[in-house]
Parts: C-alpha cells; sequence; structure tokens
C-alpha cells in the first residue's frame, strides 16, 4: 500500500512536470492558425488584439470583419511565400492586403482569411524603400523606384530633395503606393495628368498564385495592366517606378462661385479643353465642389468679410456650385502664371464679385485634406463612419444628374451633417489606358461626383445617408445614365458583371490566369 502510494506521488509530479515542459515549448513555438507552416512563417501570423482590432475595421467604420489572423511581412519573399503557402492547402484561406485601410465597405478585410499588412513592411530596413533615379537609361528621364507599402507624401518628400515631383495624385497623399494604383488614383489633375495608373513605368508583383513578377508595358504586360485598376484581384503591388517631373514651388488658387449648374459645368469643361489644344496656359488642378445648406459651410478658403454674404447666397438658392482652378508656378514663371489665369478668369461665367484667389505652397496645397485632418481629429470627426459614395457620371447626362440627385434627392432627404463634402469635376476619357482594369463611362468626358459625408451622429446617422446613396444609385438605374462607381464594394455577383460592362470577361480570365483559387481581395466580393 505504502508503495503504491509512493509511486502514485511520483507519477504526478512527473505528469505535473510533464505539463509544464509542454506548455513551456508551446508558448516558445510561434503561433499559427495553420497546421503544417513553415517555421519562419508561423512566426509572422499574429493574433495581438490590436492588430486583430486593426484589421478589422477601415475607415468607413460601417462594415466590420475579424480575421483568422493578420501576417506582417519582413520582406517581399515573406508575401510570396504566404500566398503560396495558401496555395499549397486543400481549402486555400483568403488574403486581403492592407495598406493604410482607407476603404469605407470593408474592401480591406476578411472574415476567416488572413489580412496581409503591407505597412508592417517600413518597420525592416532593406535599405531605402523610395529611390530617385535620373540615369539616363529611362526614356523619361527621372523617376522614383518606391515600395508598394510607401506613403505617397513620403514619396513626395523624397522626391522634392531632388527638386522634383509625381505628377499624379489623390486628394489625400497619406495612402499606399499600391493601394492607389489598385483602384486608380484620381484627384483634380486627371484631366491633364491622368490617373495614376496611367502613370507608371514598371512594377514588381506577387500574383495570387505567389509568382513574383516584374513588369511594365513591354514585359510581362499581362500582368501589369491587369493589377493597375485591379482593386487587388490579381496580386500585390510591392514596387513601382513613378515617372517625374519639375517641381514647382507654389500654387495659384482660385474660387469662383455659380448659382447655375449648366454654367457651372460649361466653364469646367472650357477649362479642362486647354488640354486637347495643349495648351500651356492650361490649369494643373479643376475640382467643383457644392456648398450645401445641408451640410456645414467650410469656409475657411474665404476671407473673413465675405463669409457671411456667401453663406446669404448659399441661403438664397439652396445650393452654390464652386469651381476651383489651381495653376502651379515657381519664382521664374510667376509673372507669366498669374497673368494666364486673370485672362483665362476673363472668360468665365461666374457670379459677378464672387471670385476668390490665393498663392500658396505647392506642398501646402497638396497637404491641404491632411491640413483640414489636424483639425477635424480632436473634434472627432474623422474617426466617424464614412458612408460614401464616388462614381462617374457621363458628361451627356450630368445635368440630368445635378436635377435628380443634387437638387432633387439631396435637397428632398435633408440628412444634415456638421461636416462634409460634395465634389463634381470633369476629366478626359483618353488620359485612361482601357488595358487597364479599371472602368470608366464611354465618353470623352466624364464628371468625378464624390459623396464625402460623415456620419457625425452615429450609425443611424449613417444609415441615412447610406438610404441616400442607394436613392442616388436607383436614380440613375431607372433613368438609364450609365454610372460606374469608383472605390465601391458589397455588390452581388450580377452588379459586378454589370460593373466591368464589357471588360467582365476581360476580368475574368485575369482572374483564372493570376489568381485561380480565389485567395486574393475577398472583401471587394467580386468573385466570392
Amino acid at each position: 500500500m505504502a508503495w503504491n502510494i509512493v509511486l502514485s506521488k511520483v507519477m504526478t509530479v512527473l505528469w505535473l512536470l510533464s505539463t509544464v515542459v509542454t506548455q513551456a515549448q508551446s508558448n516558445s513555438r510561434p503561433w499559427s492558425p495553420f497546421k503544417s507552416v513553415p517555421k519562419d512563417l508561423a512566426s509572422k501570423f499574429t493574433r495581438n488584439p490590436q492588430a486583430l482590432s486593426l484589421a478589422s475595421n477601415d475607415f468607413g467604420k460601417i462594415v466590420h470583419k475579424t480575421p483568422k489572423a493578420v501576417f506582417e511581412p519582413h520582406s517581399v519573399k515573406d508575401i510570396s511565400a504566404l500566398i503560396n503557402f495558401s496555395n499549397s492547402l486543400p481549402n486555400p484561406f483568403t488574403i486581403a492586403t492592407r495598406g493604410r485601410g482607407h476603404s469605407v465597405s470593408g474592401q480591406a478585410m476578411t472574415r476567416d482569411g488572413v489580412v496581409l499588412n503591407m505597412t508592417h513592411l517600413n518597420a525592416f530596413k532593406h535599405g531605402s524603400r523610395i529611390k530617385v533615379v535620373c540615369d539616363g537609361k529611362s526614356s523619361w528621364g527621372c523617376y522614383a523606384d518606391v515600395g508598394g507599402e510607401q506613403l505617397w507624401i513620403d514619396v513626395l518628400n523624397a522626391t522634392l530633395k531632388h527638386g522634383l515631383t509625381p505628377l499624379a495624385f489623390t486628394d489625400y497623399l497619406y495612402l499606399t503606393v499600391g493601394g492607389t494604383l489598385s483602384n486608380a488614383g484620381i484627384f483634380g489633375g486627371t484631366f491633364r495628368f491622368g490617373p495614376q495608373i496611367a502613370n507608371v513605368l514598371e512594377l514588381d508583383v506577387v500574383t495570387g498564385k505567389g509568382e513574383f513578377v516584374t513588369c511594365s508595358p513591354e514585359k510581362n504586360s499581362e500582368v501589369f495592366y491587369a493589377v493597375l485598376g485591379g482593386l487587388g484581384q490579381f496580386g500585390v503591388i510591392t514596387r513601382a517606378k513613378i515617372p517625374l517631373g519639375p517641381a514647382p514651388t507654389k500654387a495659384r488658387r482660385v474660387h469662383l462661385l455659380y448659382s447655375d449648374f449648366a454654367t457651372f459645368t460649361r466653364d469646367q469643361e472650357y477649362i479642362i479643353s486647354f488640354n486637347e489644344r495643349n495648351d500651356s496656359s492650361e490649369a494643373d488642378f479643376l475640382e467643383g465642389r457644392l456648398l450645401l445648406t445641408q451640410l456645414a459651410l467650410e469656409l475657411s478658403f474665404y476671407p473673413t468679410a465675405d463669409k457671411p454674404r456667401i453663406t446669404s447666397l448659399v441661403t438664397k438658392h439652396g445650393i452654390i456650385y464652386v469651381l476651383e482652378l489651381v495653376k502651379y508656378f515657381d519664382k521664374k514663371s510667376e509673372a507669366r502664371v498669374k497673368q494666364e489665369v486673370e485672362d483665362l478668369i476673363k472668360k468665365l461665367h461666374f457670379i459677378p464679385t464672387f471670385k476668390f484667389e490665393q498663392d500658396e505652397g505647392y506642398v501646402e496645397f497638396l497637404q491641404r485634406v491632411h491640413t483640414a485632418e489636424t483639425f477635424i481629429d480632436p473634434l472627432g470627426l474623422w474617426n466617424v463612419p464614412h458612408p460614401w459614395l464616388n462614381v462617374f457620371v457621363p458628361k451627356s447626362r450630368i445635368i440630368e444628374f445635378n436635377e435628380g440627385v443634387f437638387k432633387g434627392i439631396v435637397v428632398q432627404q435633408n440628412v444634415t451633417s456638421k461636416s462634409g463634402l460634395y465634389l463634381v469635376y470633369p476629366m478626359n476619357r483618353k488620359k485612361w489606358d482601357d488595358r487597364t482594369s479599371a472602368v470608366t463611362p464611354d465618353e470623352d468626358i466624364f464628371y468625378s461626383v464624390n459623396f464625402f459625408n460623415f456620419a457625425t451622429s452615429g450609425y443611424e446617422h449613417a444609415k441615412r445617408f447610406e438610404v441616400q446613396n442607394q436613392l442616388v444609385l436607383k436614380f440613375c438605374k431607372d433613368a438609364g445614365i450609365k454610372i460606374k462607381e469608383y472605390l465601391t464594394g458589397n455588390k452581388t455577383h450580377e452588379e459586378w458583371v454589370e460593373h466591368f460592362g464589357s471588360k467582365w470577361k476581360l476580368i475574368e480570365d485575369r482572374k483564372a490566369e493570376f489568381d485561380p483559387n480565389n485567395i486574393l481581395s475577398p472583401g471587394q466580393g467580386i468573385f466570392q
């Protein structure tokens, strides 16, 4: 009996020791959500609560999906290894590539797969991931060779040290190069310089098959054009060569106010027509915006003494249209540019006495949205839901769109907000390369219309804006206005087929070629 008691105690001690050792070994091993993961890959998966929370949300703050894990690559090779590992499984897991997470409908999320955190590459210094090159070998001249995870603001700052600048931006510069190139990348200068996807010399891409490909219009062009505007469906952009031009130092900004939409759009189209003639006096930037009684009036650009009469004008008409044109210059060209701007303004038909202008630094102008963000953040407005809607409207239907949407739906719905911005400005289709995966209306000129709504009163407020967005889309469908949504998501399969239109077969073929297991970008919902 005594021996049995001793043996029992010894066995208990051995079991406890075995349990402690097993737990210690388990804690020392890298965590992984999958079996048979190579050790070096397993160490880069995380379920850190902070990382999961970040990956479960985006700028829109409307869609929420928690992934199985977040993958934090140390190098581009890790991205290839991740994709190859998924493809090796009987049931491959999905991979949502995330840069800054500036989507508004969960495009950078996955519920059961893995979020690939591209910005984690910045934590590892493998030499500079932004290089400015002027070697005489490129037919373009100078270019920036940058990692896909890099922010456009960092690219700009690096090129300015050489007196150079990219030509095509977005209005907000704190986005990744790979992220904007996967969409299109538009701003008020698109009518002149084209979208960002038309300003790329070369790319490095990891396809959905895990293959690392260097591509350009001349080399592996099928991959090149597929991923540009491809919504992340065909590959992960890990490097890009961006053409550069001489950097100006100043920007002359002019705001002109209109009460008549037809006159407003006619003047906008007149301004972009200079581009057709290759006229050196053309504007560099053109956007239009709406001043509405429904949204808090953002009048920081205007002199204090003029704000009351602008407010009165908006109250009288309900909607006022603001044409903003910008011309870049430096010290040598200052006098000439200012005269060219004045000559151009004389031919426009804005409301007399409602002309406002000022000069800003070039970087100050490009940073204007971020500057506004620094003021909005303390008020908490940047962290509210953003039920945004962005559409391209054919020129032939833009007047009808104004009557049915701006004067109809927006005014009638009367969804008010402490913050928000509605933009409307034209672009030239010939500046877009139809070989990319992006889609636009089939007219020579089309308008970018952007409803940048801030649901300042929470999610019920956001639902009211979402209802307004759906009414806008329904109006266009019922009226036969063949719009194309930009930065869109949450569509059914049938809606995606309609969205891509004549390009749908090409999109299907590219998916089958470059991501046959359908693992990339599930948040877009195109092939799910």
